[in-house]
């Protein structure tokens, strides 16, 4: 499977740095003692040591050409300053973030590099770090009571790459409970009531295989989920309740709730 985004490597890198942005100036503003209720091992300071260390530990893979993983251990400045200081935490992530941009516009989308994927690029890690960003910066904004919102064109990406990601080998490796989710019949079906003609954002998720697979499709499906494309993202990737409102679902709500406990970001 070729892991295929919609963007091209200079606006990753863009949004990577706009998503950045908007989760420093949420850990600028919060209460950095808080409780991270989607990832509830964590503070809100956790939450940013935790995105600024994967900036730092991709930009370091992509910097020194790295031909196998990076030890977290090796990479200067991951840990970030312990503590509360969203001073000190804000410039640490500014940091970071323009090192890895830089490291990834110098490198540019084609350059061979280690990835835990079949894609051994940097753009891999282009479109990766932009939606690690973007999907904590909702962790972030829940955490802080404040808004979220997501161009359309960063929405569907992060959407569809994380469907692509879910049909790797390597992650039904890591979660083998996702086979318990197959079978005849099972399919779900992603179709985002907001979104431009041109977004294409309708997914069939077909688990009536062996593997998880998707297509672009409007199709008729065990399961229907409607609503604005950002909150079928927040849906889909755990960050929302189906049954917050603003997401209808239609059909088999036994197999979504599975299928979003099998699947869940981490």
């Amino acid at each position: 499977m070729m892991l295929q985004g919609s963007l091209t490597h200079e606006e990753y890198c863009a949004q990577l740095l706009i998503e950045t942005e908007k989760f420093r100036e949420t850990v600028r503003h919060g209460d950095l003692s808080a409780t991270v209720p989607t990832c509830p091992d964590w503070t809100l300071a956790d939450l940013a040591r935790h995105v600024g260390g994967a900036h730092r530990w991709a930009g370091t893979i992509v910097a020194t050409r790295a031909t196998e993983s990076v030890d977290f251990a090796d990479v200067p400045g991951v840990p970030g300053p312990s503590g509360e200081d969203a001073a000190a935490l804000d410039a640490w992530l500014a940091e970071g973030v323009d090192r890895t941009v830089a490291a990834l516009r110098e490198a540019g989308p084609d350059t061979e590099v280690w990835t835990w994927s079949p894609v051994r690029r940097a753009g891999f890690w282009a479109r990766r770090m932009t939606h690690e960003t973007l999907v904590h910066r909702a962790d972030a904004a829940l955490t802080a009571g404040s808004a979220f919102d997501v161009p359309p064109e960063a929405a569907a990406d992060c959407l569809e790459e994380w469907l692509q990601l879910v049909g790797l080998p390597q992650f039904a490796a890591h979660k083998p409970e996702v086979a318990d989710v197959l079978g005849p019949g099972r399919t779900l079906h992603l179709h985002a009531t907001d979104a431009r003609p041109e977004l294409a954002a309708e997914w069939l998720i077909d688990l009536t295989g062996d593997t998880v697979t998707h297509r672009r499709a409007h199709e008729k499906a065990a399961v229907a989920l409607r609503g604005p494309l950002t909150d079928l993202l927040l849906v889909v990737l755990r960050r929302q309740p189906a049954d917050a409102g603003n997401v209808e679902v239609l059909g088999d709500h036994t197999l979504l709730d599975r299928w979003l406990e099998v699947t869940d970001f981490g």
